[in-house]
């Protein structure tokens, strides 16, 4: 099946505008120029730039006006947050990973604590390295609640998502809990970045739920902060009034 006029045009721009050739606060060509370049009607380009519009990449237009660029990092629905896997797809990346150990063993503390697990409980914990494009990106540290984490034992996790694996396996992830801070690169960290010992690195600190509040993960994932940038939107909600968190989204190449 072909694909869609209005979506080739959009990919076109997106890429136009995440490589820099479309600089933020410039203007996209005019629809004119648009229906010239791709063959194309109106109709088709006005979907095109509606897309982007809703992505938070361009903005104005209408009346003759030229659209804007705002952004160069698409704004992404709140289910990809969980996913590294579909963040890097969504934004026009090929994710990798390299699984570096995985075990049945007792968390210590903080793990533990934040798990609500009782002294020796054990928890599944792998370590597992993310790439883009190839390119070390993050190390995720993730310890399970052992009912979930069993499933992940004899899973080939250098394959793809692992949220998308659990929920294929029925298990309910729910709600999760982000904190966002600076640390220094230790030594694990240093070695499977490729990174000096000491480096900052953007850490995202992860407690996923299920709907009654029970906790089934806990993570401590490590960006480079050259490889990786947070994108923060906050939507009100006519409903609740409340907005949801954004994105950590591969940069502009």
């Amino acid at each position: 099946m072909a694909t869609p006029l209005h979506r080739i045009v959009a990919a076109e721009l997106r890429n136009r505008i995440r490589s820099g050739r479309i600089g933020v606060g410039e203007a996209l060509p005019a629809e004119a120029e648009l229906c010239r370049e791709f063959a194309a009607s109106r109709g088709p380009v006005r979907q095109a730039l509606a897309a982007l519009r809703e992505e938070g990449l361009i903005g104005g237009g209408g009346q003759g006006r030229r659209s804007v660029v705002l952004d160069a990092v698409p704004a992404q629905p709140f289910e990809s947050f969980l996913s590294f896997t579909r963040r890097a797809e969504l934004t026009g990346h090929v994710p990798g990973q390299r699984l570096q150990e995985i075990a049945l063993r007792r968390p210590e503390p903080v793990v533990a604590a934040a798990l609500q697990l009782e002294p020796d409980t054990l928890a599944v914990q792998l370590i597992r390295l993310r790439l883009l494009d190839g390119k070390p990106a993050m190390l995720e540290r993730m310890s399970y609640v052992e009912s979930v984490g069993r499933l992940l034992l004899n899973a080939d996790l250098d394959a793809g998502s692992i949220y998308a694996l659990l929920m294929d396996q029925g298990v309910e992830l729910h709600t999760a809990r982000h904190t966002f801070d600076a640390v220094p690169a230790d030594s694990r960290d240093a070695e499977l970045l490729g990174v000096a010992l000491g480096h900052p690195l953007l850490r995202e600190r992860r407690l996923t739920t299920d709907s009654r509040g029970m906790p089934l993960e806990w993570s401590d994932d490590r960006y480079r902060s050259d490889i990786a940038t947070v994108t923060v939107t906050n939507t009100r909600n006519g409903r609740s009034g409340t907005g949801e968190p954004a994105t950590v989204s591969p940069p502009v190449s």
